[in-house]
């Protein structure tokens, strides 16, 4: 940690407390990420540290991260297991990046295969839960952004399908269907979801006990975060479970839009951001063990999933 960025972090410490220990955390690829382990009078606490230092996410720090500390801070009177917002320095006026300090969630990020379905569903309910969050009209987050248009998109390279491309790419073309906003994490997915529990040798099943990463936070249509963690499912464990992921979401108590042509509008919009390289969002699940994610692999999910939403909804 940068001398200026460690000087800022102390000062936002209680009266004795110092840092013992300064550990990477791996499974991001915007901004860096690092536990704090403090001691002090009241014995030891560990805090997170998040620091953009790309120059293109340094540009866009102060409204990222300023977002950030204002939903941390809103879902603090929430059931949403969020961090707690120590300090924020957006423009690096003290520190050496543009940075924000909160506590530590417990539990880890889940990505094997083993365990999926069990997840995907704990995954449902808390996204509806985060849809259900009630916001005045003054705290509401910014209007979502979409992250592709048709004319930036670009089917895989050496595809024996490129009529699906052409369809799907066809379904994004048309204005936006009309919907009903509500509060949206916007980039949701089990990557930024920490479950305790199952998996880690406990007794008990797993459960989530954080979602991190609200720097995209944004008011649109429930089904965009329903399309995100869908593709996201569909890319580290198989069409199938991309495919099923709305379904568990209305099952859970979720509304999607009622027009199959609307739902495919959104789930569209977000898998063709990946279109042509899906490679980049598997950059930190490899990270994380997912090894198996070669290139290869996510564009053939990537194809077959954007198939099965055709076959399904067009």
């Amino acid at each position: 940690m940068l001398t200026n960025t460690r000087a800022w972090v102390e000062k936002e410490l209680s009266a004795g407390e110092r840092i013992e220990g300064v550990v990477r955390l791996r499974g991001g690829w915007t901004s860096q990420v690092r536990r704090l382990d403090v001691r002090g009078p009241g014995g030891r606490r560990a805090l997170v540290l998040r620091s953009f230092v790309e120059p293109f996410f340094v540009r866009h720090a102060e409204g990222l991260l300023n977002r950030e500390a204002a939903v941390l801070s809103l879902l603090g009177e929430t059931d949403v297991p969020t961090a707690a917002l120590v300090a924020v320095d957006a423009t690096a006026r003290h520190c050496d990046h543009p940075s924000l300090l909160m506590s530590l969630l417990p539990g880890t990020v889940r990505l094997d295969d083993e365990g999926a379905g069990e997840r995907a569903g704990l995954l449902a309910r808390q996204l509806v839960r985060i849809h259900r969050v009630e916001v005045t009209a003054r705290n509401r987050p910014r209007a979502y952004q979409a992250w592709t248009c048709a004319e930036r998109v670009g089917p895989p390279a050496g595809t024996g399908r490129p009529e699906l491309w052409r369809r799907a790419v066809d379904v994004i073309r048309r204005e936006p269907p009309d919907h009903r906003a509500c509060f949206l994490h916007r980039d949701f997915h089990p990557g930024n979801v920490l479950f305790t529990g199952g998996g880690d040798g406990g007794t008990t099943g797993p459960r989530i006990s954080g979602v991190v990463d609200w720097v995209e936070t944004s008011w649109g249509p429930a089904d965009l975060d329903v399309a995100h963690c869908a593709t996201a499912l569909a890319l580290l464990h198989g069409v199938a479970a991309g495919m099923s992921f709305a379904d568990r979401y209305t099952a859970a108590g979720g509304s999607t839009a009622g027009d199959p042509g609307a739902h495919l509008y959104w789930r569209l919009l977000d898998a063709l951001a990946y279109a042509p390289d899906a490679e980049k969002l598997a950059v930190p699940w490899r990270e994380l063990g997912r090894t198996d994610l070669t290139p290869g692999v996510l564009t053939d999910r990537l194809e077959g999933y954007v198939q099965a939403l055709l076959e399904r909804y067009g």
